[in-house]
C-alpha cells in the first residue's frame, strides 16, 4: 500500500522561521525605518550614508528571505521527484543491502550474497522475526562474488516455518579457518511504497528497504 506525503511551500511559514532565526522580517524591518524616519529631528535630519546602510541591510533581510523562500521550494521538489521514482518502482525486482528475506508459505526464497575470496566452508544460518534461529544450511565450499541459496522455508527439523519475515546471516571460512566476511543481500519483487519516513521505504511483502540501499532494479 502507498501512503502519500505532500509538501507545501508557506511563504508565511518562511517568514516566521525567519524572524526566529534572525529576529525579525523584512517587513518588521522597513515599518522600523519608517518609524525611525518619522520621529527623526527636523533640524538634524537622518544622515543619508546611514539611511543607506539600513536600506543596504533591508536589501540583504530581503535577499536572505527569498533565499530561504527558495530553497524551501526546491527542497519541496526534490522530495516529490523522489517519491514519484520511488513509486515507479512497484512491480520491480529489487536487490539491496541487508539481509532480510520474504516467505509466502510456500515458494522458496532466494538468499543471495557476496564473498570477497573463496571459502571453504559457507553456513546459512536463519532466524525468525523474534530473533530466533530456526534453520541452518552448509553449503560447502563457495567461490568468490555473487553466491544465492534458495531456502524452502522449512526448520532444522524439516517442518515448515509460517509465511512472514525472515533475516539471515553467513558465516563462511578458508581452509586455514580464517574469516572471510560476507555481504548479504535482500532481495524480491516491490508491492510497495512507504512515504511516511524522511527516506522511502520499498516494501516487499512485510519486509522494506530504503530506497538509498537499492544496488540494482530488475523489470
Amino acid at each position: 500500500m502507498v501512503s502519500t506525503v505532500t509538501t507545501t511551500t508557506d511563504p508565511a511559514a518562511a517568514a516566521t522561521a525567519m524572524k526566529k532565526s534572525l529576529g525579525l522580517n523584512k517587513d518588521d524591518f522597513m515599518k522600523l525605518f519608517i518609524a525611525q524616519l518619522q520621529y527623526q529631528d527636523p533640524l538634524k535630519p537622518q544622515d543619508p550614508s546611514a539611511m543607506l546602510d539600513q536600506l543596504s541591510q533591508l536589501s540583504l533581510v530581503e535577499q536572505s528571505y527569498n533565499n530561504n523562500t527558495t530553497m524551501s521550494s526546491l527542497l519541496a521538489a526534490q522530495n516529490n521527484s523522489i517519491s514519484l521514482t520511488a513509486v515507479s518502482f512497484i512491480g520491480r525486482d529489487v536487490k539491496a543491502n541487508g539481509n532480510t528475506t520474504t516467505f509466502d508459505g510456500s515458494t522458496s526464497s532466494s538468499l543471495e550474497f557476496n564473498l570477497p575470496s573463496s571459502a571453504a566452508s559457507t553456513q546459512i544460518t536463519i532466524k525468525n522475526s523474534s530473533g530466533n534461529a530456526v534453520g541452518t544450511a552448509d553449503l560447502g565450499s563457495c567461490n568468490a562474488g555473487d553466491n544465492s541459496f534458495a531456502w524452502d522455508g522449512r526448520d532444522s527439523s524439516g517442518a515448515l516455518l509460517p509465511a512472514g519475515a525472515y533475516t539471515f546471516t553467513v558465516t563462511a571460512k578458508t581452509s586455514s579457518g580464517s574469516a572471510v566476511t560476507a555481504t548479504t543481500y535482500t532481495t524480491g519483487k516491490i508491492d510497495g511504497v512507504d512515504l511516511s519516513g524522511s527516506v522511502p521505504q520499498l516494501t516487499i511483502g512485510p519486509t522494506s528497504v530504503a530506497l538509498s540501499d537499492v544496488i540494482s532494479l530488475g523489470v
